[in-house]
């Protein structure tokens, strides 16, 4: 089986049992705003087009993804398949095919494994989620040595686009002031925010040194990701890690 050429297959060293994608728009059934790879049942697709998505990304993976409901939070459940449609915001695995998955569409997804491939996590980092602890969670709930965790930082929206009001840096910067350097300001009492360098000084508070991704803008690639804050209505993507 041959990968869609637009997944992402993370540029990270993890460990060979350590297996991880991250789905693109292109290449599936949807329609309109939905075009064409969405995988959530919950933005107004066609439930149809959204299962024959999901079946169509089955055939890679070694079992059915554990779908969560995700609310901005920071509950990381076990991967579980009786856990399905759990509301949290990430998932850990310790056992062979168990599919941790979130659904992103400018959010950003943080996927972790340990050195000895002996865990897996994933979480579902938007802005609300990474000022409450959800990266903070996921790492305690690997149940490892924080030294020994790698992180991989999947598209979300970019620095360069993502403007938000004070009250979004302010959540930030009240127990964090380093974090402050995570945010540009804009006219109007706005800000530029770097989703990506806030996952990395809260994984690095936590313990995690080694990060990679963290490079590729929704906002900006309409081809290849859906992004909520460019179009209102659209699909979302899937970061997906598990354990062989």
């Amino acid at each position: 089986m041959t990968l869609p050429p637009d997944w992402i297959v993370p540029d990270w060293p993890a460990p060979p049992r350590v297996r991880a994608l991250i789905t693109s728009r292109s290449g599936g059934t949807s329609r309109g705003p939905y075009a064409s790879f969405n995988l959530a049942a919950h933005v107004g697709d066609d439930p149809l087009a959204v299962a024959r998505n999901r079946d169509a990304l089955r055939q890679f993976l070694p079992a059915d993804p554990v779908w969560m409901k995700q609310v901005h939070a920071t509950r990381i459940i076990a991967a579980d398949p009786q856990a399905r449609e759990e509301e949290a915001d990430g998932a850990v695995a310790h056992a062979p095919g168990r599919v941790c998955a979130v659904l992103t569409a400018d959010c950003l997804s943080v996927l972790l494994a340990d050195e000895a491939g002996s865990a897996v996590g994933i979480a579902h980092a938007g802005w609300r989620g990474l000022a409450a602890g959800v990266v903070e969670n996921a790492v305690r709930a690997m149940q490892v040595s924080c030294a020994s965790l790698i992180a991989y930082l999947g598209p979300a929206i970019g620095a360069q686009v993502y403007e938000v009001g004070a009250e979004v840096r302010d959540a930030f910067a009240a127990g964090d002031p380093p974090a402050l350097r995570a945010f540009a300001p804009r006219p109007g009492g706005k800000f530029l925010a770097d989703l990506a360098m806030l996952a990395r000084q809260r994984l690095a508070r936590a313990g995690v040194s080694r990060v990679f991704g963290g490079t590729h803008c929704t906002y900006s690639d309409s081809r290849r990701f859906y992004s909520y804050r460019r179009e209102g209505a659209t699909g979302r993507m899937a970061s997906l890690i598990w354990l062989e």
